[in-house]
């Protein structure tokens, strides 16, 4: 809305990690020199660490380093973590397009798979490179699997350069005494930092310049406070940045000083309370308001003009669907996937609420790792920026959305800078809690799902009564899925073991859409 207003060709601060409006402070030039060392030497066959707060662009400089990838090199790329060791093993597999077929699944087989893959990519003088995102989520067991990838050698070089990258934590989980064997294989480390004040205006004015801005719409105490209240974060600056642009469009001011940047941040916060009478969310509904009646108007001609022009060209079906989405697109196809499930329930309890008969789980993964789940899962998205959709479906090098009762089949690297991993999973479920001690048809139930799980399932019989055993199992179960090892049984282990799928609606393989 506002690109017009300060003479802008785009958007400057979306929160997409776009390559082209990367800003590489020093710190993050650092940090990028890790990662390439990783991908070009690896440390002789050492792990390389890289850790920072959350949104201090460790997926941006992700996202860089795969586009300078030399051509010998192939890359496996974990988004989600939170697996078993054979799970972890499958999941590198499918990144590396390796075949599994004519494995019986044995963690033994898999690695030796693995081991072949890597020996003939060695002997095509190709080097391979593992890189585990979220790496603060992975359970002893799978950094333990991760250790044991390093053993893989030759008598000269190892075949795998490993790239742990994660939130401040994994230093804390690296330092554990159960876990110094891998820690001594981390040949070099590098935290990221949030921006100084002086990086944190260079980084607003690149970003600025790169959308086409001919002047800095913020003045000296605007870019000043924008520090302040997003303490250098690269993600809230861009978004406090974006909301006071809009702020300023609304209020048709030509400099965005320090009390519409706070008001911004405070909005932006969920601080609404403090700013009299929330003027900033009312003046951009006002901007939305605005649009819409001269919607009759030349503006409605151009959007109706612009519109045709797409058809013209040829636009496919499903982009014009992705520019339509909202915050709460998803919520009336979830409803109707589970018709028991009330549409304002489900969104309540997907952000964050406690609602009776509703559970909704909060992830991040891959595709491959929703469609191990099995269910439809709502993706969240950041373009448009916070807009949720149903996936329903794979098929080949496509996922199925569904959008106002309608299927679209969505080429997947279409969607790749606009999903990074985040995901939710809703179903019906009671909320009650199982536990030691416990005697019931349910405990039951839950030892006969146990029993069909892998490595390794439950052995202990399926009568009624919630032992110590079986306690222990449902810990170690826990523990591989990511999950917290309290040995209770709630809605999530409850999801990962599979209980609500036999009522559930289930990913398409096949279907008739646009």
């Amino acid at each position: 809305m506002y690109e017009k207003y300060f003479d802008l060709d785009e958007r400057p601060f979306s929160i997409t990690p776009n390559p082209r409006f990367v800003y590489l402070s020093q710190r993050h030039r650092d940090a990028l020199a890790h990662l390439l060392y990783g991908v070009g030497q690896g440390g002789s066959g050492g792990f390389v660490q890289l850790t920072g707060e959350v949104g201090t662009g460790k997926t941006t400089l992700c996202r860089v380093v795969l586009e300078q990838i030399p051509e010998n090199t192939r890359i496996a790329l974990i988004l989600n973590p939170m697996l078993s060791p054979s799970e972890l093993l499958r999941a590198i597999c499918v990144e590396l397009e390796i075949d599994l077929e004519g494995t019986d699944g044995s963690l033994q087989q898999i690695q030796d798979r693995l081991n072949r893959y890597l020996l003939e990519r060695h002997g095509a003088s190709e080097k391979v490179v593992l890189i585990i995102d979220e790496a603060q989520n992975m359970n002893r067991e799978a950094l333990e699997q991760i250790r044991l990838l390093t053993n893989l050698e030759t008598a000269t070089d190892k075949l795998l350069q490993i790239i742990l990258i994660g939130q401040p934590e994994l230093r804390e989980l690296l330092a554990r005494a159960e876990l110094r064997q891998l820690a001594q294989r981390i040949t070099a480390r590098y935290h990221l930092d949030p921006l100084n004040r002086e990086e944190t205006e260079l980084y607003i004015r690149h970003r600025l310049q790169v959308a086409g801005a001919e002047r800095c719409p913020f003045t000296g105490d605007g870019l000043r406070a924008i520090y302040e209240t997003s303490e250098g974060v690269p993600r809230l600056i861009n978004i406090i940045a974006d909301r006071a642009l809009m702020a300023g469009y609304a209020r048709e001011a030509d400099r965005i000083g320090a009390g519409l940047v706070r008001a911004a941040a405070r909005e932006v916060a969920g601080e609404e309370h403090e700013i009299s009478g929330g003027w900033l969310r009312g003046a951009v509904a006002a901007v939305a308001v605005a649009v819409i009646l001269v919607g009759s108007g030349a503006l409605g001609w151009a959007i109706l003009h612009e519109r045709q022009t797409d058809e013209e060209l040829g636009l496919p079906v499903w982009q014009q669907m992705l520019a339509e989405l909202g915050p709460n697109s998803a919520w009336t196809e979830v409803a109707a996937a589970w018709p028991d499930l009330d549409r304002a329930e489900i969104a309540r309890s997907c952000t964050g609420e406690d609602v009776e008969e509703v559970a909704c789980l909060n992830l991040r993964g891959n595709w491959s790792y929703i469609a191990s789940i099995g269910l439809p899962a709502v993706l969240q998205l950041n373009r448009p920026v916070g807009s949720r959709v149903l996936m329903v479906g794979m098929e080949g090098d496509s996922v199925v959305l569904r959008y106002q009762a309608q299927d679209y089949r969505v080429p997947i690297r279409h969607l790749e800078r606009r999903w990074l991993g985040d995901f939710h999973v809703v179903w019906p479920d009671d909320g009650r809690i199982l536990r030691l001690g416990d005697e019931s048809e349910d405990v039951a139930r839950m030892k006969e799902l146990a029993a069909k799980v892998d490595m390794p399932a439950w052995t202990g019989g399926t009568n009624e009564h919630y032992d110590e055993d079986f306690r222990r199992w449902v810990a170690d179960f826990q523990r591989r899925h990511g999950l917290m090892d309290d040995g209770l049984i709630g809605p999530a282990t409850r999801l990962f073991l599979k209980a609500p799928h036999d009522d559930a609606p289930s990913l398409l393989t096949h279907f008739n859409g646009g």
